[in-house]
């Protein structure tokens, strides 16, 4: 552990980077190249789980999309301050192929004319998203961790994920999501939000970020100036954000504020619209207005801007994809995310220095806060990681048993008819599992089905699994109605149900039949308005293994309910009434 890292196990707290490092700081930036300085506003992915030996498939991608055939040639050509990891990238098959990937492109950072580490980053913000999958600990996501509410839960849950990512050579996480879920309908956030109260997100993201600096990692909060309130995916279009600039204050900005006042190292943007805070309608990406007199200026935050994206739909739609990284450093952000063309992007950024649109001390101010980072994270100090490091820390027992005690505390009961669960085996052994099977969101678990038929049989219960789909046909609906017949039990996965999904006929049909059904939403916990007549109905807000053997457990009786939730559940036909309102949960006692 570098002497950064070890101070901040012990107060928790980053500290700040010394005068006379600043001075060491100042002094490496004064010897790079323009080219080298542009090189490190840019956090860039690259195919391929070696830095300098991937597969030929990940090579041929990486020539298509960057021009490079490897990670370290993208940082020899390139000089790019980070790497961000994508599981599709093939950047995270395993803790001691990451760490080995990590070390690569460190080496190849310091073998640059100007010796610089990088600053590896992923989205790991667990639940719904997660780039890093078994054997390392997969944990409650934010949803759940607000349905929990304990700001122990949360700082535990980030502390494990920051030590586990730090030991594989992963220093900045895009989490914790800081955005306020007011929004049913919200295509991009939803359980990736604590829940819909602000000060109650404000509290969990604050407790997250001080497990993250206990495990010496960069905390990153997003998505800056609140993403909570849309109905359109930020990733395909650009949404538009209608509250006031008093409502804006009330509502999105608390977690930022709570953020900030917990020292975050990190502050990602939003590719969204909000006119109160700047009429001109640009995206909030590239909006001088919000982030510099707002994030900066009025909320006094000095820390690392990161854009999300810039290959999301969101920022290209008013803008080419050459303007878009002039405009985002205009606007006051500092690390460029993922381009969609690298040399487009960095070209345009080195031709704005040379025409006098952008100043090179404009630049200076970015890095300096990019380098001060990495400093305090003692990238200098020491770069890399050891197999032995991951061995001591990734997926332990200690990790595991803490994550399956943390989703114990998620589960919420939400509907639970006559006091139907909780059930044993003695009077329900038979279960049929069916519903929905989506891709895990790391690749390494699930799929629900299969694992919550599996947590039932190890508790004794003799359990099937069916999996009918998110849309299930209406022959593969007959097959679930005709297996049920002769169970004690069945168990329905639901995901996401809209007005027209034929989930909802799938669960009307098998109450239908007589045996009892309960349902499992396994990831928004609006399912439960849409559908009737189930005995019981409980909410594991993702359908990652460990909250499913979570709801398994409490649906068996071997764990009581203890979550509540962090949003309110609205009628689907009349959304001015509140069927279940924040903190309703049910309990066994």
């Amino acid at each position: 552990m570098t002497a950064a890292a070890a101070a901040a196990a012990v107060t928790g707290v980053t500290a700040p980077v010394a005068h006379a490092d600043d001075r060491k700081l100042q002094d490496l930036l004064s010897r790079m190249s323009l080219e080298e300085k542009v090189g490190q506003l840019f956090v860039m992915r690259v195919y391929g789980h070696s830095a300098t030996a991937p597969d030929q498939a990940d090579v041929d991608a990486n020539l298509k999309e960057i021009g490079v055939r490897t990670a370290a040639e993208l940082v020899e050509r390139y000089h790019v301050g980070g790497v961000i990891y994508f599981a599709w990238a093939h950047n995270t098959r395993d803790p001691h192929q990451i760490a080995d990937l990590s070390n690569g492109i460190q080496r190849a950072g310091l073998a640059q004319p100007t010796p610089v580490p990088l600053l590896i980053s992923t989205d790991q913000e667990h639940g719904i998203v997660c780039r890093v999958g078994e054997p390392a600990t997969l944990l409650p996501g934010a949803m759940a961790l607000g349905a929990a509410g304990s700001h122990a839960h949360a700082r535990k849950a980030a502390q494990i994920a920051g030590s586990e990512l730090a030991a594989v050579g992963i220093r900045q996480n895009y989490a914790p999501v800081a955005d306020v879920n007011v929004n049913p309908a919200n295509p991009v956030i939803g359980v990736r939000s604590f829940g819909a109260d602000p000060n109650a997100v404000a509290d969990l993201v604050a407790a997250q970020v001080k497990g993250y600096q206990r495990a010496g990692v960069a905390a990153t909060s997003k998505h800056f100036p609140g993403h909570g309130d849309t109905a359109v995916d930020s990733h395909y279009g650009l949404p538009t954000i209608t509250h006031t600039r008093a409502q804006w204050a009330e509502l999105d900005a608390p977690p930022f504020r709570a953020a900030i006042a917990a020292g975050i190292d990190s502050i990602m943007t939003a590719h969204i619209v909000v006119p109160a805070l700047d009429p001109s309608e640009d995206p909030a990406t590239l909006s001088r207005p919000i982030l510099t007199g707002i994030l900066r200026e009025e909320l006094g935050y000095d820390g690392v801007v990161v854009t999300d994206s810039l290959g999301m739909e969101g920022v290209r739609t008013k803008y080419g994809d050459e303007r878009v990284p002039v405009l985002a450093l205009k606007a006051g952000v500092d690390q460029l995310l993922n381009p969609p063309n690298l040399s487009v992007a960095w070209n345009a950024v080195l031709a704005a220095v040379r025409s006098g649109e952008l100043t090179e001390a404009r630049l200076d101010e970015s890095i300096l806060r990019i380098l001060r980072l990495k400093a305090r994270l003692g990238l200098f100090k020491d770069p890399y990681v050891t197999h032995a490091g991951v061995d001591r820390t990734v997926g332990t027992a200690a990790h595991l048993a803490h994550a399956d005690r943390i989703a114990e505390a998620t589960t919420t009961l939400l509907v639970n008819e006559g006091g139907f669960l909780p059930v044993s085996r003695r009077s329900h052994p038979r279960v049929l599992v069916v519903g929905a099977d989506p891709a895990s969101p790391s690749g390494t678990t699930g799929p629900p089905t299969t694992t919550l038929a599996g947590a039932l049989t190890e508790l004794g219960f003799t359990a099937r699994a069916l999996s009918t789909g998110i849309t299930p046909t209406a022959a593969r609906i007959e097959e679930a109605v005709a297996a049920a017949a002769g169970q004690d039990l069945v168990v329905v996965g639901t995901y996401n149900l809209s007005a027209t999904s034929p989930q909802r006929t799938l669960v009307a049909r098998l109450v239908a039949t007589g045996v009892p059904v309960v349902t499992i939403a396994i990831r928004n916990p609006y399912d439960v308005a849409r559908i009737s007549g189930q005995r019981a109905t409980l909410a594991s807000y993702s359908w990652t293994d460990v909250e499913l053997r979570a709801a398994v457990r409490v649906l068996a009786g071997r764990a009581d309910p203890r979550g509540r939730l962090p949003v309110p559940i609205q009628d689907a036909d009349d959304p001015a009434k509140v069927l279940y309102p924040v903190g309703h949960g049910l309990s066994y006692a």
